[in-house]
């Protein structure tokens, strides 16, 4: 899918920035999902058609910042929002269900999404980055009728235990889920990605509020998705896979899951985010994939 204009060049001209600082013209709203009140953030015409980003474990709506002026730019009505448990969205949880609930599960997060979605005009194209893919495949299966399209940006290209495939450390990934947390979390505090002095910063400072047992669940549930790449491909809307060439799993994975479900796939000279790192070339590649919905 790539083309020949100066996205790249651009791309690659991003400048280190302050990560909690989203475009003048955001709309801050607090939202009330089933699991409590999810901070949100919106940018541009509120009757222009819909893209909804969903961020992934110990993720946030500001991994997205770069995205937002480029969508409402093209003229949608960009949001994202903080999953329960993280970020702003800290006091969200399964204590809040009805009934409560002890741990976080796959259904308080498509819940949260379906609810998310509902809250505007439909059907809006979605994008979910790692887990927060894996949480729009359930939610593209029992709501159709809310996606007018599905990317996914790093999402496991694969269902059940997600972690056996990611490259090096795929056959030792079968262990406790809140071991497999804490090595990730080590990760991320340490930076072993290397990412800029202020991205780094911001990511410390939300995985510090961040709710550990958050993390933990989301990544048990990461080691049991259920199997939905059956009903994921029967559905007619168009569907990327956007990935960057370092990601955590094998392009070569990605390129069967994308065959295996009928997505396209867009590959770029970026690591696990390329919302991050890619902005100009995937919100290209997403305008075209809108195109063709």
């Amino acid at each position: 899918m790539t083309t020949i204009d100066d996205a790249l060049q651009r791309d690659q001209a991003i400048p280190d920035l302050d990560w909690h600082v989203f475009p003048d013209g955001t709309v801050r709203d607090v939202f009330a999902a089933p699991s409590g009140g999810l901070a949100r953030v919106r940018l541009g015409d509120p009757g222009a058609p819909r893209v909804v980003l969903v961020s992934g474990v110990a993720g946030s709506k500001e991994d997205f910042v770069l995205l937002f002026p480029l969508f409402a730019a093209a003229g949608f009505q960009v949001e994202s929002y903080d999953l329960a448990g993280h970020w702003e969205s800290v006091d969200a949880g399964p204590e809040h269900l009805d009934p409560p609930r002890e741990h976080y599960d796959h259904r308080l997060f498509v819940d949260d999404l379906v609810a998310i979605l509902e809250d505007g005009p439909a059907p809006a194209h979605v994008l979910g980055y790692s887990f927060g893919g894996l949480v729009a495949e359930l939610a593209l299966v029992e709501r159709a009728d809310l996606f007018a399209s599905l990317t996914l940006m790093s999402a496991p290209p694969a269902t059940g235990q997600v972690f056996r495939g990611v490259k090096h450390i795929g056959p030792i990934s079968d262990m406790p889920p809140s071991r497999a947390a804490g090595l990730i979390l080590w990760g991320i505090r340490y930076n072993l990605n290397r990412t800029p002095p202020q991205r780094i910063a911001f990511v410390r400072e939300r995985l510090a509020v961040t709710r550990r047992p958050a993390i933990d669940d989301i990544v048990g549930l990461m080691m049991s998705m259920p199997a939905v790449e059956a009903e994921v491909a029967g559905s007619s809307i168009p569907k990327l896979i956007a990935v960057g060439e370092q990601d955590l799993w094998p392009t070569a994975q990605h390129e069967a899951y994308g065959a295996r479900i009928g997505a396209r796939i867009a590959v770029y000279p970026t690591g696990h985010a390329p919302c991050e790192t890619a902005p100009h070339q995937l919100v290209r590649d997403m305008l075209a994939l809108f195109a063709s919905a």
